[in-house]
């Protein structure tokens, strides 16, 4: 399940069905400021990260594009470095991927509540 990737777990997944695009969106409970975000996945080859400052889950903008080095046998680690970055949804968009199926390990948030 999505829950996965964000249980501090690496050793739980989430998974693909299949075909490309696939997408998960992570929600803060009030707008957060973000520093950066990381993320350990296998076989993606195609990622996006877009982000909402709505209440809801509407009006995304892109953010951070990227083709990732493919670890034969390893997770991939990305970081990306978000400096005053404001957000309350996070949408992550595979794009695609170097098999059918790939799999999302954890995706972690570093930053700071906002005082609104």
């Amino acid at each position: 399940p999505a829950e996965n990737v964000a249980d501090g777990n690496s050793e739980t997944f989430w998974t693909t069905t299949g075909m490309f695009p696939q997408e998960f969106i992570i929600g803060f409970p009030k707008c957060v400021k973000i520093s950066k975000v990381a993320i350990q996945c296998y076989l993606v080859r195609t990622l996006r990260i877009e982000r909402s400052v709505s209440k809801d889950p509407v009006g995304f903008q892109q953010c951070i594009e990227k083709d990732l080095q493919h670890t034969e046998g390893q997770l991939q680690m990305e970081e990306f470095p978000l400096p005053d970055f404001q957000a309350t949804y996070l949408r992550f968009i595979i794009k695609s991927g170097f098999d059918h199926f790939v799999s999302v390990h954890r995706v972690m948030a570093e930053g700071t509540a906002e005082n609104t």
